[in-house]
């Protein structure tokens, strides 16, 4: 019974998704609503998509906690990674057990089990035969995912990825290009609103990004739109 329910649940957040891929939807509320419901469906501890620019340089555009962006943050490095692994290779990338990474990603391994992560699974956002990034699960205890999650999660990354693209065809190189440019350049303006909110009522950025997004909804307003009001000092929270 409690499978059931999970499964049930599984199919309400693919639907609320589908229903976010109609014209002039918020791609970074898309992406947010889908890392949390990973986080909450998928037995990960948190989780966090990596998303390619135009030269292919990775960046967080969306995680459940700033624990996790962090360590994908930090696996960036000439060390890499299992999240970045998974964008060059197009394939899953699993590793049930960070403890037992021994002389592979050390400067991953050390940064991970310092903040009491275990273990990880990345999924990449592959459209045909190209990448655009991977999405990321961080779990605090070790072990495989379950067939069923597995499946799930990588269904989650396709959404992400048509999200993204807006099921453009892949030969259009220039507008999937701009799209992704526009994803990150619009994150950097919300980091920076999530910060001024933070400094200003003393409150932690998870609760920051919370009252921005809140707002964003409440008012019917794309989160982007919100951020750059917050940063441009047109908008107090």
């Amino acid at each position: 019974m409690k499978e059931d329910i999970r499964e049930a649940q599984l199919l309400e957040s693919f639907a609320t998704l589908a229903d976010t891929l109609v014209a002039g939807y918020d791609i970074l509320d898309l992406l947010q609503t889908l890392v949390e419901r990973c986080q909450a469906l998928l037995t990960a501890t948190q989780a966090g998509i990596l998303l390619a620019d135009g030269n292919g340089s990775l960046d967080v555009v969306a995680s459940t906690d700033e624990r996790s962006q962090l360590i994908e943050l930090m696996q960036l490095g000439p060390d890499g990674g299992p999240c970045v692994e998974c964008y060059v290779s197009g394939h899953a990338v699993s590793v049930p057990s960070i403890d037992d990474l021994q002389t592979h990603w050390t400067s991953f391994r050390d940064a991970a089990l310092a903040q009491g992560f275990h273990s990880i699974h990345a999924f990449p956002l592959r459209l045909r035969n190209v990448t655009i990034g991977s999405l990321n699960l961080f779990r605090d205890e070790q072990g495989e995912l379950d067939k069923l999650d597995t499946v799930a999660a990588q269904a989650m990354a396709d959404v992400a990825t048509i999200g993204i693209l807006q099921e453009r065809a892949v030969a259009e190189g220039d507008v999937i290009r701009s799209q992704l440019q526009r994803a990150l350049d619009s994150r950097v303006i919300i980091e920076q609103a999530k910060g001024v909110i933070s400094y200003r009522h003393r409150i932690p950025v998870d609760e920051a990004f919370n009252r921005i997004r809140g707002h964003a909804r409440s008012q019917q307003l794309p989160l982007t739109a919100v951020a750059r009001d917050i940063v441009e000092r047109r908008l107090a929270l």
